[in-house]
């Protein structure tokens, strides 16, 4: 860990340093970090979910892409339900806790790499607003 510290840092003088970083503070920045990167995919998702509605059936991959979409909506808030769920638990108390918590935790992260398969899978199927539509 010494290492990451500058070199003007020695001794006690490192502990001390240590010490005053506070973990709590570094999760909760990294939680809130995270919740705002998941709701800009969440609002990328709707704003693309629109889109595709917009356009209809003329779009070319149009059932894929909206079964996509959809299942991507889905899986988001089920983990952002898991994550409420998960605050609420008390795995302090006992082992049923850990366990259920546990079992809850792998649940949310098999939903959001499904919505990240999901997401790589719609995108490569090239949905671009950018590109016009032609009405008929």
């Amino acid at each position: 860990m010494a290492s990451i510290l500058p070199a003007a840092i020695t001794g006690g003088e490192s502990d001390r340093v240590l010490k005053s970083m506070d973990a709590n503070r570094y999760a909760t920045k990294k939680t809130i970090a995270q919740g705002m990167l998941d709701i800009a995919l969440l609002t990328a998702n709707a704003s693309q979910l629109k889109y595709i509605l917009q356009v209809g059936e003329k779009h070319e991959f149009y059932t894929l892409m909206l079964t996509l979409i959809s299942i991507s909506i889905i899986l988001q808030i089920s983990a952002a339900l898991l994550a409420v769920i998960l605050t609420l638990v008390n795995f302090h108390k006992g082992e049923l806790q850990q366990r259920v918590a546990n079992i809850l935790n792998h649940f949310s992260l098999a939903f959001v790499v499904t919505a990240l398969f999901c997401d790589i899978i719609k995108m490569s199927f090239g949905l671009d607003p950018a590109v016009p539509y032609i009405h008929n």
